[in-house]
């Protein structure tokens, strides 16, 4: 009877109804959940015959899946150096336990943080993977946790010092000839560079120039004699010597070192190398402009570097735009760690899903493509920033309305087919 297929038909109605509650339940109480996508429940109408039967009265309807949501949730600011974000497609890649299922599981949630051991791991522990750096600037081709090294970073001996600066070409040679013990009367500029041996230690070097003609200089770097292997202390010891020579445009035509270039400081290696870069030389193919200069204007530094540093112990962790994880350290340095990886599939909607804000890859999703951030269509990130909960509010309360409605509904169809069944009963007796 159609009256028993109506009670039927709103039974069905009554627990799709019931299933997309619980659809809804779900993503209002995951609002505030980081990197968490909504779900909306899907319907579909259940067959009342056989297929291709014309007028067939249908049996109802049944919720046929809950299909996850994967649009991008709004980026929330908080100033956490570990927080990160992915704006555009793409998944963050964990490795670990969940559930008594081991392997890669892949989240949205961007909160990082350092576990005892300094590996980089989620809330939950689970490690984010990523690739290694190898020190060169590059970075490791394999998958595997990105470990960061608590101990204290190692020194590392200066090599490179850099000088951009003008020397007066208005200047002329001093009275005196060169004298190291008396530098200051016996040169036309100075500056001063700090430089660090092999155990970290910090050393002054002071770069004299001495005019010597028109377009003509000769450069003179000194150390305390104390802190040098057989240097006197309180006195100069000087390290190296060269000739500059400038054209007629005041560009650095040649540099020439004449003598030194390597230092032994006590307790430290010995013959510690040191080159000295004044800008690209036009005898060499430059143009001579880029460092020391020889213009009509008052001697005057620009800029200065000497490389190296002292040891220096890890102060904080930091992730960038591009995914790298930098150690900062009390010394100043920053040091690329590891780099994020970024998970791609073919069909996200395809996920399963795991908890603990994770998700598995499955048939239906296609298998993980790994790759950085940025790059094969996988989204940027946002580092200071977490992707807040992409679950509309106002939405969610208006779906919950129609299907409050619909159970409504369902559930009078029911009441009217009961008191049908009452009246036909009543006829009978």
């Amino acid at each position: 009877m159609s009256i028993y297929n109506a009670m039927y038909s709103g039974v069905s109605g009554l627990v799709a109804e019931d299933d997309a509650l619980g659809v809804i339940g779900n993503n209002l109480a995951n609002t505030n959940t980081v990197g968490f996508k909504e779900s909306r429940a899907i319907f579909e109408s259940v067959l009342g015959g056989t297929v291709g039967q014309e007028g067939a009265i249908g049996g109802g309807v049944r919720m046929a899946t809950a299909q996850q949501i994967f649009s991008e949730g709004s980026m929330q600011t908080t100033g956490q150096p570990t927080d990160v974000a992915i704006s555009g497609d793409g998944f963050f890649v964990v490795n670990g336990n969940v559930s008594g299922v081991q392997g890669n599981f892949y989240t949205r949630a961007g909160q990082t943080s350092l576990s005892a051991n300094g590996t980089l791991v989620n809330p939950d522990g689970l490690p984010f993977q990523g690739y290694m750096s190898n020190g060169d600037g590059t970075f490791s081709s394999t998958l595997g946790n990105i470990q960061v090294d608590t101990a204290a970073l190692p020194p590392q001996a200066s090599s490179n010092l850099t000088i951009t600066a003008n020397l007066d070409s208005t200047a002329t040679p001093p009275t005196l000839p060169w004298d190291p013990q008396n530098p200051a009367n016996t040169s036309n500029f100075s500056t001063s560079l700090q430089t660090y041996d092999s155990l970290g230690d910090a050393h002054t070097l002071n770069v004299y120039f001495q005019n010597t003609g028109p377009g003509a200089w000769t450069y003179h770097v000194l150390g305390n004699g104390s802190e040098i292997t057989g240097g006197t202390p309180g006195q100069n010891d000087e390290i190296a010597t060269g000739n500059l020579t400038f054209n007629t445009a005041g560009a650095l035509q040649s540099n020439t070192v004449t003598s030194g270039g390597t230092v032994s400081f006590v307790g430290a290696t010995a013959n510690q190398a040191l080159s000295f870069n004044f800008g690209s030389q036009v005898a060499n193919g430059g143009t001579g402009l880029d460092g020391i200069t020889d213009f009509g204007s008052p001697s005057s530094v620009s800029a200065q570097s000497a490389d190296g540093y002292a040891s220096g112990a890890l102060s904080s962790v930091q992730i960038d735009s591009s995914g790298v994880v930098d150690g900062v350290y009390s010394n100043g340095q920053t040091i690329a760690i590891g780099q994020l990886a970024i998970a791609k599939f073919q069909s996200d909607t395809g996920l399963g899903q795991a908890g603990q804000n994770l998700w598995t890859a499955t048939q239906d999703s296609g298998a993980a493509a790994f790759g950085q951030a940025g790059s094969g269509g996988r989204g940027a990130l946002v580092s200071g920033s977490l992707e807040a909960s992409n679950v509309d509010i106002a939405t969610q309360f208006t779906d919950l309305i129609a299907h409050q409605t619909g159970f409504e509904a369902s559930s009078k169809t029911i009441t009217t087919a009961d008191q049908m069944l009452q009246d036909l009963i009543a006829m009978k007796q």
